[in-house]
């Protein structure tokens, strides 16, 4: 999003107007309570972004009989005071995280639960597909778990998507192997390729039949793809149409923050973002290890690495950079994952947690699921480097 607001920014005042009448805004403030964390330093910026799986307009290969909409991808960019540089922090979405108590469609309030993070933008979509509740939830969600306070969010659905990879002719992509993905209709032999919209969705999508099938590598590969969407969007900043195209299908595939202030907010901020290099925007991937090392029976979902990510969580609070060597060079190519910098940057724990607290069953707020019995693992001390991948590192070079 960081790429959009920089886009506005360079779209002139002529069109504001247009593209800010395809904003959605909402108002989510009276929904978040009066917990939220303390904002340290308002002249930084963190901005959720939300990337939501409503299936309207799309085809049956994408999925079909969904009674809510859904969110499989969960970023907080951050942007500092002084505007040099940036970070965008993946969170899985198979985060087994404390939810708390949200407003839901249907008028009621949700039971507090112990589940994955994605469950909170489901949770406020139970009745109605409503967007507003379900980001409301999310954000109560993060703020709590990670004590970051949320400053705007924006939501991205999927037709927006493909649009704008059509805006720009496509997205370069490169993998070492073959992709045979039926799921989501993604065929490509090995080597470099010029994805179209279609083909770009299901790559950023495709998750059970590419590596091992976790949404671990999805998000490095998500990671790769915006930063080859960067490069090529700034391979067209000279071609007017292409530009206006872009921006168009961007905005009207979002749903962001009134208190953003419209589309005069995204330049205002996309103004002062204009001088931050690529190279110095970073993606990182929140470090985490299999929750199956506390709960056996639980092979699908992962427990945050700590104490490492209560400190990547004081960064963002602090406005400092996650890590020292964010910006350093990038290392060799990790096989399918169409990306020359680092591998995706996880973590997982050296030692087995003790869990010290068994914490009784839980209801999940969506119905017929049933949160089983969690634990809180004892902090461990992994030796983990946090490793990011930087926006001007071409997804094809090498």
């Amino acid at each position: 999003m960081v790429l959009v607001l920089a886009g506005v920014a360079g779209a002139g005042f002529l069109l504001l107007g247009h593209f800010n009448a395809n904003i959605h805004q909402d108002d989510i403030s009276s929904l978040l309570g009066n917990q939220q964390p303390v904002d340290t330093h308002p002249q930084a910026e963190n901005i959720l972004v939300l990337g939501s799986d409503s299936r309207n307009g799309l085809s049956a290969v994408y999925g079909t009989g969904l009674t809510t909409d859904q969110s499989d991808t969960l970023m907080i960019i951050h942007i500092p005071a002084d505007r040099k540089w940036a970070e965008v922090m993946s969170i899985p979405r198979d985060s087994w995280v404390n939810i708390p108590s949200c407003m839901m469609g249907n008028g009621q309030t949700s039971s507090p639960t112990q589940f994955k993070i994605n469950e909170a933008f489901a949770i406020g979509n139970l009745d109605g597909n409503n967007t507003k509740l379900g980001v409301a939830c999310t954000v109560k969600t993060v703020e709590q778990d990670t004590g970051i306070y949320i400053d705007h969010f924006i939501v991205v659905n999927f037709t927006g998507f493909e649009n704008m990879v059509a805006a720009i002719g496509g997205v370069p992509e490169c993998n070492t192997t073959p992709i045979d993905d039926p799921l989501s209709g993604l065929d490509l032999p090995a080597g470099h390729h010029m994805l179209t919209p279609a083909q770009a969705l299901g790559y950023v999508r495709a998750r059970y039949t590419l590596g091992n099938g976790s949404d671990l590598e999805r998000i490095g590969r998500q990671q790769a793809f915006m930063s080859s969407l960067i490069n090529q969007f700034e391979s067209k900043l000279y071609n007017p149409l292409a530009v206006y195209r872009f921006l168009d299908a961007a905005t009207k595939s979002l749903t962001v923050d009134s208190q953003l202030g419209g589309i005069t907010g995204l330049y205002d901020l996309g103004e002062s973002l204009r001088g931050i290099p690529t190279s110095d925007v970073a993606f990182f991937t929140l470090p985490n290890y299999p929750r199956s090392e506390v709960v056996p029976s639980d092979t699908a979902n992962v427990l945050w690495t700590q104490p490492e990510d209560n400190e990547i969580f004081q960064t963002f609070q602090d406005d400092v950079p996650a890590s020292a060597s964010l910006f350093s060079a990038p290392q060799s190519p990790t096989p399918d994952l169409a990306a020359t910098a680092t591998t995706t940057p996880t973590a997982t724990s050296t030692a087995t947690p003790t869990p010290t607290a068994t914490l009784p069953a839980t209801t999940s707020a969506i119905p017929g699921v049933t949160a089983t019995p969690t634990a809180t693992p004892t902090p461990t001390a992994p030796a983990v480097s946090l490793q990011a991948r930087t926006a001007n590192q071409n997804i094809c070079a090498g």
